[in-house]
C-alpha cells in the first residue's frame, strides 16, 4: 500500500498509538476493510465532502457503472472513491498521483479534515472507527466456522455485517477486548442462555405486565426472578458485587433454552417462548450508550400505550410489537432493567415469515428481495404494507413511530411477497405534542423515507438492474392526505442525519441534526 504524503498529521499518531496500524495482507482483513470504509465513506461524503461535476483528473479513467466519483474536501485535497450504495476503494490525490487509502489511512484523512472543519479534536471516535473495523473482521472470522440459523427471521436479523451505511463506526463494540463481546454478537450467529437472577422482594422495581418473566425459572421464597445479559453482568459486576453479597440479589442459574440477539445487539429473542427481551447494555454502540435510562423507562408506558392504540386503531395487516413492561432492581435500576416486548406469532398472518427490514438492504441467504421475479410489484407491495402505517399513526394518532430499518418487520408470503409490516421500539416513539408537527413530521420523513425507503430502493435497483423504484414510492405517498405530502413530493431536499458530525463534536446521540440531501421523491 502506498505511503500518503503531508496527509497526516502528528495529532493523528498520537489518538492512535493504541491500535495495530498493520495494514492487513489477509483475505479476511482486506474484506474487513472494505466492510468498514463503505459506511465510512458515506459519512464523509454526505456530510463533509463536496463532489466535482467535472471528469476525473485521470484522463484513463471513464464513466459508468462502479465509476470513481470524484470529491474536495475542507482542506482542498482531492478524494475519488469507486461510486455506488456502499462506496470503495478510496484514493486521495497528492504530486500528481491518486494514492490508494486503507482503512487506518482512511481514518486519519477523515480526522484531520473534521479538525479543520470543527476546531475540535474529536474525542475518541477515531479510535471507535478502527475498533468497528477490527471488529468486523473479527465477525468475518467467526462466521466462517459458525452455521446461520435455519430460520429466515433469525437469519435476517443477524446479517448485518455493514450495519448502518450512514454511520462512522457502526460495529465498534465499546472498545473492550473480542472476546468479551464476541460470544453474544447477532452477527456472529451467536445464541445463548440468559443469566436468572433472584433479586429480594422488597428491591424490586417494575411497571406493565412483566408476567413473562416470571415463567422464565423458578425464584426462591422472598425473591422475584429478573433475567440478565450475561455480557451486561460481566460490565457491570463491580457495581454488582455489594447486592451478591449482603443477599439483595442471588445467581439462579441460566434459562433452559437459548436466547437469539437481534441486530439491535442487547435485545434477544427466545423462539421456544416467542418473547423478545431487551436488556440495558454499558457498552457505545454507534451513537449511545446502549442503558434503558431511567427516564425513558419511566415514560415507557405513555408511548407504547400511544402506539398502541394508534395501531389497534388501525387495525390488521399493521402491527406494534408493545412493550408491555419492564422489571429492575432498585438498587441497579438502569444497569439491571429488562423490557418485556410482544413475541411475533400472535401478530402474523398465517404462512407469513417476519424479516427484519435493515436484513433485506443488507442482503442475507434466502432474501426475497434478490430473488424477486417481478422487482416492480414486490416493491408496490412494499411500499403499501409500510408506508400506511407509519403516515397514519402520525396524522391521525399524533404518533410518530421510529420507522428505520432496524425497527420495521416485514413479513412475506410463501412467494416472498410482502404482506405486513411490524414495527417495534417505544422508547424512540415521540409523541405529538411533546414535539411540534413540523419536528415530528422532519423525524418521520428521516426514519422512514432517508433511512429506510432509500436504502430499500437502492438494494433493489442494484439487484435488478432497470429498475427505477421512485415513480412508485411518488404514488404511494400522493396517495395519502396529509397536508405535508405535497411539500415532500415538490421540495428538491429531504433531511439527513449527519451522524458523523454528531459524534465528532460529543452532541447528546438524541440530538438528531439534519443536513439537506438531493430527493429523489421530487420531479416526477
Amino acid at each position: 500500500m502506498d505511503d500518503v504524503d503531508d496527509v497526516f498529521g502528528p495529532q493523528d499518531e498520537e489518538r492512535m498509538d493504541r491500535v495495530d496500524l498493520t495494514p492487513p495482507t489477509d483475505a479476511v482483513g482486506r474484506r474487513a476493510d472494505a466492510y468498514a470504509a463503505a459506511p465510512l465513506l458515506n459519512c464523509l461524503l454526505r456530510e463533509v465532502a463536496e463532489p466535482l461535476p467535472g471528469p476525473d483528473p485521470d484522463p484513463a479513467e471513464a464513466p459508468g457503472p462502479g465509476h470513481h466519483r470524484v470529491h474536495r474536501l475542507p482542506s482542498g485535497r482531492l478524494l475519488r472513491v469507486r461510486a455506488g450504495r456502499r462506496p470503495a476503494d478510496p484514493e486521495v490525490r497528492a504530486a500528481g498521483i491518486w494514492h490508494p487509502l486503507g482503512h487506518t489511512e482512511l481514518v486519519k484523512l477523515v480526522a484531520e479534515e473534521l479538525r479543520r472543519r470543527t476546531g475540535l479534536p474529536g474525542g475518541d471516535l477515531p479510535a471507535e472507527m478502527v475498533d468497528s473495523r477490527d471488529a468486523v473482521a473479527a465477525l468475518l472470522t467467526a462466521r466462517a466456522g459458525a452455521t446461520a440459523p435455519a430460520d429466515p427471521y433469525l437469519r435476517s436479523e443477524q446479517s448485518l455485517i455493514t450495519g448502518h451505511p450512514y454511520h462512522p463506526a457502526p460495529k465498534a463494540r465499546g472498545g473492550g477486548p473480542v472476546a468479551s463481546w464476541l460470544p453474544y454478537a447477532p452477527e456472529a450467529y451467536a445464541r445463548f442462555p440468559l443469566v436468572l437472577l433472584g433479586v429480594r422482594e422488597d428491591q424490586v422495581a417494575e411497571e406493565g405486565d412483566t408476567r413473562a418473566l416470571d415463567a422464565l425459572g423458578t425464584a426462591p421464597p422472598g425473591y422475584r426472578l429478573l433475567p440478565a445479559h450475561p455480557w451486561q453482568l460481566d460490565l457491570v459486576a463491580r457495581e454488582l458485587a455489594p447486592a451478591f453479597a449482603d443477599g439483595r440479589l442471588v445467581r439462579l442459574g441460566v434459562t433452559a433454552f437459548d436466547a437469539w440477539p437481534t441486530a439491535a445487539i442487547r435485545t434477544v429473542y427466545a423462539p421456544r417462548r416467542d418473547l423478545f427481551l431487551k436488556f440495558s447494555l454499558d457498552a457505545r454502540i454507534t451513537n449511545d450508550i446502549r442503558r434503558l435510562w431511567r427516564h425513558d423507562l419511566r415514560r415507557l408506558r405513555r408511548t407504547d400505550t400511544a402506539a398502541g392504540r394508534a395501531f389497534a386503531a388501525m387495525g390488521p395487516p399493521a402491527a406494534w410489537l408493545s412493550d408491555r413492561g419492564y422489571r429492575t432492581a432498585a438498587f441497579a435500576f438502569e444497569e439491571l432493567a429488562v423490557l418485556v416486548r410482544d413475541g411475533l406469532r400472535g401478530h402474523l398472518p398465517p404462512g407469513a415469515t417476519p424479516l427484519l427490514a435493515a436484513g433485506l438492504a443488507e442482503g442475507f441467504d434466502g432474501s426475497p428481495l434478490a430473488a424477486a421475479a417481478d422487482p416492480a410489484a414486490w416493491w408496490e407491495a412494499y411500499l403499501r404494507q409500510v408506508v400506511p402505517p407509519a403516515l397514519t399513526a402520525f396524522d391521525a394518532h399524533g404518533v410518530v413511530v421510529e420507522a428505520h430499518l432496524q425497527n420495521t418487520l416485514v413479513a412475506v408470503d410463501a412467494a416472498g411477497t410482502p404482506v405486513q409490516a411490524l414495527f417495534r421500539d417505544a422508547e424512540g416513539v415521540k409523541l405529538l405534542p411533546d414535539v411540534s408537527r413540523a419536528a415530528g413530521w422532519e423525524r418521520l420523513v428521516y426514519c422512514l423515507v432517508v433511512n429506510h425507503l432509500t436504502e430499500i430502493a437502492a438494494a433493489l435497483a442494484e439487484h435488478h438492474p432497470g429498475l427505477d423504484p421512485w415513480p412508485a414510492a411518488r404514488r404511494e405517498l400522493a396517495r395519502h392526505a396529509l397536508p405535508e405530502i405535497p411539500a415532500l413530493l415538490a421540495s428538491r431536499t429531504l433531511p439527513g442525519k449527519t451522524n458523523l458530525l454528531l459524534r465528532w463534536t460529543g452532541a447528546d446521540g438524541a440530538d438528531a441534526r439534519y443536513l439537506p440531501l438531493p430527493n429523489p421523491l421530487a420531479g416526477g
